[in-house]
Order: structure tokens, then C-alpha cells, then sequence
């Protein structure tokens, strides 16, 4: 059976050190990055960040039935691009937690917490990711209003290059896609 991963606020409050403050803190370190993700609304596969630290990420992305590119894969009988899946794997398994490393996560004490995501949320320059290389396979379709979940495990982090394994599930917990991916994290001073 697959592991079943927590909504955002459910993660939050198991994780919380600080009671409320802390639970304040994480979500709005969460919303921060998904209001810095590089991308507009139509590229945008990132709707829920549920759990980050330094060495994983699961996000989840509902796929618009409505979306740019069913109209014409395959007309009458939609199906998500293999394109698309791998953009959503790497923007929630490379991008997200990329960002959270350029971040870096927050501190065990409250105030210092409160602190540091302050700081961040306020100061923080444009995050400009650069994606190097992947390898993927496929298992399944994806079809328009499923929901997926990533999950993301880092290899490695070091002189900004960023490199993990990473899962695409169904809801129920099927394996989608598997790969690894690669990217460099670059800031851009203001």
C-alpha cells in the first residue's frame, strides 16, 4: 500500500513546536514559495505543497480539464502529455524544494522562526531555476481532473545544483511516473 501524506494544515500541526505561531509560520513559508514558483497561471502545476524539509517534497496538482494542451492530445480522447508530467514532477520535486533550499529552513526556537520566515518572506531575491537533465519512465496515463501527488527525495545539494528522485501517484497511490531529476538553483540579486 502507498504511504498516504497529510493535507498542509494536517503536516503543519503534526510538525508544529510552537503551537499556532509555528503553524502561522510554516504555512505562510509554504504559501511564499508557491507565490514565487517562476511561472504564470496557465504553467503553473502546483496547487498544495503538504510536507518540506531539507530532503523531501510532496506537492499535489489537480489537472484542468479545461487545460491549453487536451484540445489537441488526442482531440476526443484526451491524455496529459508526457511533457506535462515531467514539467509537474520537476516543478514540485526540483523547483519547490530547490526553493526551499535557497530559503533554508526555519528554526526550532518560535521567535527565531517567526523571525526567519519574516525575513524571508520580505527579502528574499527572484529564484531562477535551470533544469540540467532527467531521466523518466512512464507506468500510466493521466487523465483531465485527476489529481496527482510528487514526491520528491533529494540525492543532493551543493554549489547549487540540486539533484532527486522523484514519484508521480494517482490518489490511490499508483505509481505514475518515477525519474531523476537535475537542475541548478540560481538567485537573481534585486
Amino acid at each position: 500500500m502507498a504511504p498516504s501524506y497529510p493535507s498542509t494544515e494536517a503536516n503543519i500541526a503534526a510538525r508544529s513546536i510552537g503551537g499556532r505561531t509555528i503553524l502561522r509560520i510554516l504555512y505562510m513559508m509554504y504559501q511564499h514559495i508557491l507565490d514565487h514558483l517562476p511561472y504564470k497561471s496557465s504553467f503553473r502545476f502546483v496547487d498544495e505543497i503538504s510536507f518540506l524539509d531539507k530532503d523531501r517534497a510532496v506537492g499535489h496538482y489537480t489537472l484542468k480539464e479545461d487545460a491549453f494542451f487536451y484540445e489537441d492530445h488526442f482531440p476526443g480522447n484526451p491524455v496529459t502529455p508526457g511533457a506535462i508530467l515531467t514539467e509537474i514532477m520537476a516543478q514540485i520535486g526540483l523547483v519547490v524544494l530547490g526553493i526551499y533550499l535557497v530559503v533554508g529552513p526555519l528554526p526550532e526556537d518560535a521567535a527565531a522562526a517567526n523571525a526567519s520566515a519574516a525575513t524571508a518572506v520580505g527579502s528574499m531575491n527572484p529564484i531562477f531555476p535551470l533544469f540540467t537533465s532527467l531521466e523518466v519512465s512512464f507506468d500510466r496515463m493521466v487523465l483531465p481532473g485527476q489529481k496527482i501527488t510528487v514526491i520528491s527525495q533529494k540525492e543532493y545539494f551543493r554549489f547549487g545544483k540540486l539533484k532527486c528522485r522523484v514519484e508521480m501517484q494517482d490518489a490511490a497511490g499508483n505509481r505514475i511516473a518515477k525519474g531523476v531529476f537535475s537542475g541548478i538553483i540560481k538567485t537573481i540579486s534585486k
